[in-house]
């Protein structure tokens, strides 16, 4: 099963996760809406991993961060989209009243809930952990670079152009498949 992770204001239902849906099926991809908080956030992915057989971690900027620091616990093959590196440098910013593009409700981003995002920094990956990074130069929220040299002992493919969206996804869905498949532990 595919657990998508959607990034900081997002939901679990959008294009990337519909894209999912419709290429691998509903019953195959987990796409919830997370709370804003980012430990309350981990808690309820952590208790999604219990519950159902995730093979792959799906996570778009700041799920991609979430996906990472799952990882140093419990591996899992992960796809990150325009993945965010250090978000509580890049969040500092967005402190206060947010609102949520998907359905408009907005929520309280404070110090306290950006300040466990670097607590969570992982320094380092482990050897036993395997992502296929998506990024686009063109992404007008994060700086590209940083996820390249970050995830760089990784599979790591940089498209000229694009968005922080991370345009043609659908292109990528056959390599996310078959990552999933060379990556997938179950007999």
């Amino acid at each position: 099963m595919i657990l998508f992770i959607h990034g900081f204001a997002s939901c679990g239902l959008g294009h990337k996760s519909q894209l999912l849906i419709d290429y691998f099926g509903r019953d195959q991809v987990l796409t919830p809406d997370l709370p804003f908080r980012p430990i309350e956030a981990i808690a309820a992915l952590q208790a999604l991993q219990e519950r159902h057989p995730v093979d792959l971690l799906v996570g778009a900027s700041l799920g991609g961060f979430y996906a990472t620091w799952l990882n140093r616990e419990r591996p899992t093959p992960s796809v990150l989209i325009n993945p965010v590196v250090r978000p509580y440098e890049l969040l500092a910013d967005h402190l206060g009243t947010q609102t949520r593009w998907c359905d408009g409700q907005t929520f309280e981003f404070t110090r306290a809930d950006a300040e466990p995002l670097k607590a969570m920094y992982r320094p380092h990956l482990r050897p036993d952990e395997h992502y296929l990074v998506l990024l686009q130069t063109g992404d007008e929220v994060l700086d590209y670079r940083q996820a390249a040299d970050y995830y760089r002992d990784q599979q790591v493919i940089i498209e000229h152009g694009g968005n922080h969206r991370f345009e043609n996804l659908a292109d990528y869905l056959p390599k996310i498949a078959a990552f999933r498949h060379q990556h997938n532990r179950r007999p």
